[in-house]
């Protein structure tokens, strides 16, 4: 990872993606896999319950392109900050599995995903 210092003005999935592109540019393995882990578990919370979704005659159907879509969820800078945070003690969390497993190459994989994405917060 760079070691510019992190803008915090900068929304948190900005950097994110920011990051995310300077890691596949310098091929940093483990910090593309955790960013990506993060920005995917953003968007998963973004998505709609499809609980909420019903169904019904087709002649009350939407028609024409994107009527069917559905409007996602907006989170705060907090909300995605927490799922961040959440990824990173994950990580920490399955590292330490793997310790005692005896795998500590796996779980100094994870730590490294867990620091890429701590050092944006």
């Amino acid at each position: 990872m760079s070691t510019e210092p992190i803008d915090k003005s900068v929304p948190l999935r900005d950097r994110l993606r920011t990051a995310l592109s300077a890691a596949m540019k310098t091929r940093d393995r483990s910090a593309i896999a955790g960013l990506r882990s993060a920005l995917g578990a953003i968007d998963n919370a973004e998505a709609i319950d499809t609980v909420d979704i019903k169904a019904g005659a087709i002649e009350y159907s939407a028609v024409g392109l994107g009527a069917a879509e559905a409007r996602r969820r907006d989170l705060t800078e907090a909300d995605i900050a927490q799922i961040v945070r959440a990824e990173i003690t994950d990580r920490h969390q399955s590292a330490d599995e793997y310790d005692t497993l005896g795998r500590s190459d796996h779980g100094d994989l994870l730590r490294a995903e867990a620091a890429a994405l701590d050092a944006l917060l």
